[in-house]
């Protein structure tokens, strides 16, 4: 099976920057999208960005659009997360997860999953 490994997760205070990253280790299946997700205490996992293999589309959730980019490196296999401007709403668990649909914002598309990485933003 695919492995999904997140990375750079942690502290950070308000209006701070913060990157995540994951990586795919072993094998893949070919061309596929990458998507982030997170989840707070108390809610349900939310979309937060998502990318097409080639780069062409790019999507994010309203709320960290501006503040969040996502890209991705296909010789390595990695896809990241640059965030600014972070809020403590933003506090959440990320998880990273590919799929063989084109980037959409719906987990329910997406085959395999990192255990994912926690960001904590301080007020």
């Amino acid at each position: 099976q695919i492995h999904l490994v997140e990375s750079g997760g942690g502290l950070v205070q308000a209006g701070g920057s913060l990157s995540v990253s994951c990586a795919v280790s072993e094998r893949t299946f070919g061309e596929y999208a990458w998507g982030w997700f997170r989840q707070a205490p108390g809610k349900g996992r939310e979309f937060v960005a998502s990318i097409t293999y080639g780069g062409e589309t790019a999507r994010y959730v309203e709320s960290v659009k501006g503040r969040f980019t996502v890209s991705r490196d296909n010789a390595d296999n990695t896809v990241h997360l640059q965030m600014t401007d972070l809020k403590p709403e933003d506090t959440a668990f990320y998880y990273c997860a590919v799929g063989r649909a084109a980037a959409t914002p719906f987990d329910v598309d997406y085959d395999y999953w990192g255990q994912g990485t926690q960001v904590t933003v301080s007020s």
